[in-house]
């Protein structure tokens, strides 16, 4: 079965490469790509078995006088990660068939190679191979808001390059120092585990890895990239921005900084937990002032994205399980606010929500779309956000009551800014601009009905998602708290 694992990787790849030297069949054969990528993940997750093993795993040599191998695998955790990824991709593909994009053939492949590199991430056991995948994602979604973002784009996504090549640099050297005190000398995540390193130690891979973690999320205050870089990028781009990519940060949380370094995150993690919930008070309230519903949606998720890190640092099976569980809810629902307000745009050629209103009368299906995007944005009960915040909330009251008290607060002020931005934008008159807007047609309401049909499957039955997890999620937990009781 591993054959399995090198194709679910390297397909992608292949489709960019075919992609790039096509013309206007491009978006056709990266959908089709993504398509085969997604009834292979179908395939990995009927073959997975639920528990805490590693399975498919690939292990070939590549750069052995460094010790570097090609060392792949999935266990609970990546098939989370994984499945988010191959099921938003087609999703986001389809969305782009609106829009006649310059260069398509480089568009397209640009997404796909993107791909390649988040999956490269997501199931990397080598710490050289998922630095490789790091860059590898970082590159084509540069380019993606460089060349096909707003007027803007130039100055913004070269703070966004900044921040993010910072991170990658401050994790690079927490991975050289790792193989420099590994005895046999490679780069093997296991090895990285078995280190015996002291407070001090573990301090600085604390900071060295979490510094690069917390920019891709982000995390406050390494935040200050992520709202301008939204709302610039194509969105395709901010889709692929806010969907999949950020669920790298808190992936390489889960995956290296907290079996690496559990006691530097029983030193600094109460600090990052302050940090995530500030970022969820502070979005949430800059999110309250926004005009442009675009902006709105970015610091939404900046406040969704520190209610998981905050769950992640609690440090324990609910918070934990909450994570995995909201990196998909947040991906399905944050991808369908974006294609929401990008159908609109690109009818009305504005985001402002002052200028728009009465949509509803003119567009019913997107109205009743969008509402359940947003209901689902907002935890109601049924729908696929509620399970992820209900276990998060408990994880983090677990650790702390008044942690828990004000990261409860996102439910909140979320509830208002969501349905405040839907009454001024669907609800009411319309206006001179909304008089003449056109409903939902063609590859529109696929992505929608996709889309709103998984936010309320995954909430009436987040069961098999839950499942698929939870052995390796208890499995993390217990090495943790096993080397935390060993060094105390």
């Amino acid at each position: 079965m591993e054959q399995l694992l090198i194709l679910l990787i390297f397909l992608p790849l292949v489709g960019a490469v075919v992609t790039a030297f096509l013309g206007n069949a491009a978006k056709h054969v990266a959908l089709g790509s993504a398509i085969l990528s997604l009834g292979l993940t179908l395939i990995t997750v009927c073959n997975f078995t639920p528990d805490a093993s590693t399975q498919f795993a690939v292990n070939y040599p590549w750069i052995q006088d460094l010790g570097i191998n090609f060392h792949a695998g999935i266990d609970g955790i990546s098939m989370i990660t994984i499945l988010l990824t191959n099921v938003l991709v087609p999703i986001i593909i389809l969305s782009a068939y609106q829009h006649d994009y310059k260069k398509p053939n480089a568009f397209f492949a640009l997404i796909l190679f993107m791909q390649f590199g988040l999956l490269l991430v997501f199931t990397a056991l080598d710490a050289f191979l998922f630095y490789i995948g790091w860059e590898a994602a970082l590159i084509p979604i540069y380019f993606i808001c460089a060349i096909w973002g707003g007027k803007d784009r130039i100055r913004v996504n070269m703070k966004f390059f900044v921040y993010t090549i910072a991170g990658s640099l401050f994790m690079l050297m927490g991975i050289i120092y790792l193989y420099l005190q590994n005895p046999a000398h490679n780069f093997e995540i296991q090895a990285f585990y078995n280190l015996n390193l002291d407070a001090v130690q573990q301090g600085w891979i604390f900071w060295a890895f979490f510094i690069a973690f917390a920019i891709k999320m982000p995390i406050f205050p390494f935040h200050t990239w992520q709202p301008d870089t939204y709302t610039e990028a194509p969105t395709p781009g901010t889709m692929l921005l806010s969907g999949i990519m950020l669920k790298m940060g808190i992936y390489g949380v889960i995956r290296w900084l907290l079996p690496i370094a559990p006691v530097g995150v029983q030193e600094w993690g109460h600090l990052a937990i302050i940090l995530s919930i500030i970022g969820v008070v502070y979005a949430s309230i800059i999110a309250f002032t926004q005009k442009d519903a675009k902006r709105l949606v970015a610091y939404s998720s900046i406040a969704h994205v520190g209610l998981i890190a905050a769950g992640i640092f609690a440090l324990n099976t609910q918070g934990m399980q909450g994570a995995m569980v909201q990196m998909l809810s947040h991906g399905i629902n944050v991808v369908g606010l974006f294609f929401v307000l990008d159908i609109i745009a690109s009818r009305m050629k504005t985001n402002k929500i002052a200028d728009l209103g009465g949509i509803a009368k003119k567009a019913p299906q997107l109205a009743i779309a969008f509402l359940i995007i947003v209901l689902g944005t907002v935890a109601l009960p049924g729908t696929n956000g509620f399970i992820g915040e209900f276990l998060l909330l408990i994880g983090i009251y677990q650790y702390q009551v008044w942690a828990g008290v004000f990261a409860g607060l996102s439910i909140i002020f979320g509830a208002v800014y969501m349905f405040r931005m839907y009454q001024n934008i669907m609800l009411g008159k319309t206006n001179d601009l909304t008089i003449g807007f056109t409903d939902i047609k063609g590859s529109e309401k696929v992505v929608l009905y996709v889309i709103c049909a998984m936010i309320i499957a995954l909430g009436v039955y987040p069961k098999p998602i839950l499942h698929l997890s939870e052995a390796s999620v208890q499995q993390l937990i217990e090495q943790v708290s096993q080397k935390l009781t060993s060094v105390n």
